[in-house]
């Protein structure tokens, strides 16, 4: 099989990161566009990173508008020494394609990438490529924060699209685990913009769990500004999730930033001021359970009460008060904010 550098032409650098590298991309055969990124897998903890992606984007491929939709996954495996070949990418199966596709399962990929007896010898590189929807808008953060001011009637629409897309991947037993702006794209099409989750690399997929709200997670992970109380214990559901979508709405309606120490990036996000420190809410409502949150925290005739209401809920310090993924949809739906919403 040829690589994914052969059969899409890569146009431009679009992100990069920890995680790896991400281009625009055009299709060689039909000149489609479409966002590539690559994943290396040098180390385990990179390994299980693509794994968590692969295994989250292939349950869900293609089944909401508002979940970044994958075209197709590729191994690359190359030994020292030599440029890449054909022969060294292998298309990637979806657990229930894998009987089709054989050898092409799940467990091979597993097997490459964390290095058991069938990965290649000590030297090879391994990396898995993604091949995923091309959006235009670039992430969240960025959008919102190149339009100027609050906008209601998006932000009600926004709401609506994330609301949804949490309920379809809890009901689809995904965990996302990172929701933050930077993790959500933008795709401006005739029906205006829309967003789409990605980045699933700390997600769980929690096969055989009917409902993932009544499922502990004990490992810590996300990015601070948007973890719930609990998540910085190490022990959460995935109302962590809602948690962190309360964080992004509030963060979204008042256009509220800081700057992030190490990129000196601008990022929406809510915090609590210590003298010249800032400190994430969950990590204050962890110390300070009985804390009151001033929603909004700059103009009330700005935001309606319903809305209020609806941020106080997601953010609730015990999960067991706070909104589910399915009932935050409900709730959405029902708001007042932005007229006739979306």
């Amino acid at each position: 099989m040829a690589g994914p550098e052969s059969r899409y032409r890569l146009l431009r650098e679009v992100g990069r990161g920890s995680y790896g590298v991400v281009f625009e991309a055009r299709a060689s055969s039909t000149g489609a566009q479409v966002a590539v990124k690559r994943m290396p897998c040098a180390a385990p903890e990179s390994a299980e990173l693509a794994l968590h992606e692969f295994r989250a984007l292939c349950s869900v491929r293609g089944q909401h508008r508002n979940v970044v939709r994958l075209e197709e996954a590729v191994l690359q495996r190359t030994e020292p020494n030599r440029p890449a070949a054909p022969g060294d990418f292998h298309p990637l199966a979806a657990r229930e394609e894998r009987r089709k596709q054989e050898p092409h399962h799940l467990e091979l990929v597993e097997s490459c990438l964390k290095g058991r007896p069938s990965c290649p010898e000590p030297g090879w590189t391994c990396a898995v490529w993604f091949v995923m929807e091309y959006c235009d808008g670039g992430s969240m953060n960025d959008y919102l924060l190149g339009r100027g001011g609050p906008d209601p009637r998006l932000n009600r629409a926004f709401m609506g699209q994330l609301g949804s897309a949490a309920a379809f991947l809890h009901r689809n037993q995904i965990v996302h685990r990172d929701l933050k702006p930077d993790n959500v794209l933008v795709s401006c099409g005739l029906r205006g913009p829309e967003l789409k989750v990605a980045d699933f690399g700390l997600s769980k997929v929690c096969q055989g769990i009917i409902n993932v709200n009544r499922l502990c997670f004990s490992s810590a992970c996300g990015s601070d500004f948007f973890m719930a109380p609990e998540v910085w214990v190490g022990r959460y559901s995935a109302k962590a999730d809602i948690f962190a979508l309360g964080i992004i709405f509030w963060a979204m309606i008042e256009r509220i930033t800081f700057r992030d120490a190490d990129s000196q990036k601008e990022l929406l996000g809510i915090y609590v001021c210590r003298g010249q420190n800032i400190v994430p809410i969950g990590e204050a409502l962890l110390e300070n359970p009985k804390m009151e949150l001033n929603i909004p925290l700059k103009n009330k005739k700005f935001v309606p009460e319903d809305v209020i209401d609806l941020i106080r809920d997601m953010l609730a310090y015990n999960p067991k008060e706070r909104l589910d993924a399915f009932e935050l949809e409900i709730r959405i739906n029902q708001v007042t904010y932005g007229g006739e919403g979306d």
